[in-house]
């Protein structure tokens, strides 16, 4: 028997990940799967009534080892993948789909919970209690388990050619991703780019015993290339490849993927009564339906558009008068931004980068995390890691009991898929009289060291580390009795306020004076440094606003309508960014092709969300600063009412207990600079 079938040997039941032989991933869910379908039918064929314990909770405990072995799997897919790997995810994920339809279409399964909801009333069930009798009641009502014999096959039909696309999809993108190489050998190529980002891209040339230098596609190459690199020609060829990726018409292209995934999504909707896939999505998120999801995008494009465009004409103008550029691209942007930044405020990510090693940023978020939320972090080296790069930590209360285990992997490499995400080995919950404590890791792709320097972050790498860090305390800090409302188990569109409010703790000087030292000199960043972080907080806020809505409103245009007639992904695409276009269109680029968030990811018909908690955390913030950044009242509130209690109870309900009132949009208007004073 392999080790993934039995409870781990290791330190906290962690992963053993070094005992595990890659191969047999498949055989032990298949064993898993049969043990699953056992105490189903065990649940089905109890003579007893059905009661919330024996139905309710018997089913939320079901499958506890195959969740565990699940999860190492599909983390290391995206963390540390193969060949191998993703060829054993095409077989594991239609198999977990079937799993899950054969339970949702359980007859005599839906019949005992049914029976349990249709007397909650008369239950004496706790508030978390009724939470997962709706929820359990619910995830069989809205996924067919009311349809026919021969709808639920249909059913099991989509959803089985829904998993393996969605992977197919996300392996394309990391195929395209992993394929693109600019390699460079004339210095003049290279002038402007930063010394070590030139140092980055020397050592890979090395690597691969070429001369010169090369840049990727992953971000921390990427970002500094089309930030700094002199040479446009350049520019526009790396933007053109970063755009343009599963988008060739070659093996590795997305259209037919996207038009499926998207119409198979309306036809799964449509079959279980519901008018597009986004009402369905939305019907268990804060926003509830795609008219209110809309409603708000376009009320922040309205405050935001105009400050666009006047943006948008002055870093023209400023291209223009600098090089004569007469028309600015896409590819323009990130390069002519910088610029106007240092005229403006004299700051670069440069200048800043010394301050933000790495290691002192991460030790920076532990202690803004201690001072806020009594916990401490204490990094171990006997828990077993999937790649030398990944760091162990154990977490402690303020009365040294065991909180967490936390997993931190910063560096890219080729089995990683891009971005930043926080994911869970392991969920906090009660069973049996015991308090089972979580296993959370963070997962980003920031500069690795290189000879002569340490990973240095840019500032905006600071805000990410912190956002993934806040989702990780949301998962640290749960509290609750069952494991599928715990931690980050909340309404998508809640489920970035932890993470979005913990980014406004890089802009204060009481943090920054923490973390943000000097790596040669130990000095800490400077005042007026500090002052132009928070001057330029704002820079550009009217175009990234933009931007950030046409990516909620594209997501939208696929998951809010019937999709069925659409034929052209690019056209398609091109009319839903119509209203929120600065830059000329560029034919090449297709944005959904590798729009991973929505057709690989749990983002479809939740885009949004990203702009709809920061009105949340804006708000939430506000709440620290009347009081004090640092604020152990409110930090204590915010435990008690946000990050303890997940997904128990209806988010704003909690939202209201830890704020007192519903958030106010002003607040985000305000921060961002768009609230125009009359």
């Amino acid at each position: 028997m392999t080790v993934l079938t039995k409870k781990f040997p290791t330190k906290h039941t962690t992963a053993p990940f070094s005992q595990i032989d890659e191969n047999d991933y498949i055989n032990a869910v298949d064993i898993e799967i049969l043990r699953t379908k056992e105490e189903i039918e065990k649940i089905v064929s109890n003579t007893n009534p059905p009661t919330f314990e024996n139905t309710i909770e018997a089913l939320e405990f079901s499958g506890e080892q195959l969740d565990r072995i699940t999860s190492i799997f599909f983390n290391l897919n995206s963390a540390e993948t193969n060949e191998n790997i993703q060829k054993m995810a095409q077989e594991i994920s239609p198999k977990m789909t079937e799993l899950s339809n054969d339970i949702i279409l359980n007859e005599g399964l839906f019949e005992r919970v049914k029976a349990v909801y249709a007397q909650k009333d008369s239950l004496d069930l706790t508030t978390e209690q009724r939470t997962l009798l709706d929820k359990k009641f619910k995830s069989f009502s809205r996924n067919g388990a009311n349809l026919p014999a021969e709808k639920k096959e249909i059913l099991r039909d989509i959803d089985k050619k829904l998993s393996k696309l969605s992977l197919t999809f996300g392996e394309n993108v990391l195929a395209e991703t992993n394929k693109f190489q600019l390699h460079l050998t004339d210095e003049k190529d290279v002038a402007g780019i930063p010394s070590g980002a030139l140092e980055t891209a020397k050592a890979l040339a090395k690597s691969e015993d070429k001369e010169g230098w090369i840049f990727t596609l992953d971000y921390p190459s990427y970002i500094p290339f089309m930030k700094y690199a002199e040479n446009r020609e350049l520019r526009q060829k790396m933007a053109t490849a970063f755009g343009s990726k599963a988008f060739k018409g070659d093996e590795l292209d997305n259209q037919a993927n996207v038009l499926e995934i998207a119409k198979l999504r309306h036809q799964r909707a449509n079959l279980l009564g519901y008018e597009t896939h986004a009402h369905f999505v939305l019907e268990e998120r804060m926003a509830e339906t795609p008219e209110k999801v809309t409603a708000f995008l376009n009320e922040l494009l309205e405050k935001a558009k105009p400050a666009a465009a006047r943006e948008f004409t002055q870093l023209s103008n400023f291209a223009k008068k600098l090089d004569g550029i007469e028309q600015l691209q896409s590819w323009d942007s990130s390069y002519y931004s910088e610029k106007l930044k240092q005229e403006l405020f004299n700051l670069d990510d440069e200048k800043l980068k010394p301050y933000f090693k790495l290691e002192n940023v991460i030790d920076g978020a532990f202690t803004v995390a201690e001072k806020l939320f009594d916990i401490r972090f204490e990094q171990v080296f006997d828990i077993d890691v999937y790649h030398e790069d990944v760091k162990t930590y154990e977490v402690f209360d303020g009365d040294n009991n065991f909180v967490a285990v936390f997993y931190a992997d910063f560096h890219p490499r080729k089995g990683k898929r891009n971005g930043a995400w926080m994911t869970s080995y392991k969920s906090q919950y009660r069973k049996n009289g015991t308090v089972e404590r979580p296993h959370v890791s963070i997962v980003c792709n920031f500069t690795k060291p290189t000879a002569s320097k340490p990973s240095l972050l840019t500032f905006n790498e600071v805000t990410t580390l912190f956002h993934e860090f806040g989702h990780a305390l949301h998962g640290m800090l749960a509290n609750t009795t069952y494991p599928s409302l715990s931690g980050t188990s909340v309404f998508w569109d809640f489920v970035e306020l932890p993470s979005q409010v913990m980014e406004n703790w890089c802009y204060e000087a009481e943090a920054l004076a923490i973390f943000a030292k000097h790596y040669e000199t130990g000095e800490i960043i400077p005042m007026e440094y500090i002052e132009k972080i928070k001057a330029s907080a704002t820079f550009l806020e009217g175009m990234a606003t933009l931007r950030q809505l046409s990516f909620g409103l594209l997501d939208m245009s696929w998951h809010g309508i019937d999709p069925t007639n659409i034929t052209d992904v690019k056209a398609h695409e091109t009319a839903a960014f119509e209203n929120t276009r600065l830059f000329p269109e560029n034919p090449k680029t297709c944005m959904s092709t590798s729009f991973s968030h929505i057709f690989q990811g749990g983002y479809s018909s939740g885009y949004y969300s990203y702009k709809w908690a920061e009105v949340l955390d804006a708000d939430a913030f506000e709440y620290f600063k009347e009081h004090h950044i640092f604020s152990r009242e409110i930090a204590k509130k915010f435990v008690e009412h946000v990050l303890s209690k997940g997904g128990t109870e209806h988010p704003m309900t909690l939202y209201k207990r830890f704020r007192g009132s519903e958030p106010k949009p002003e607040a985000l208007l305000k921060r961002a600079g768009l609230l125009v004073e009359e």
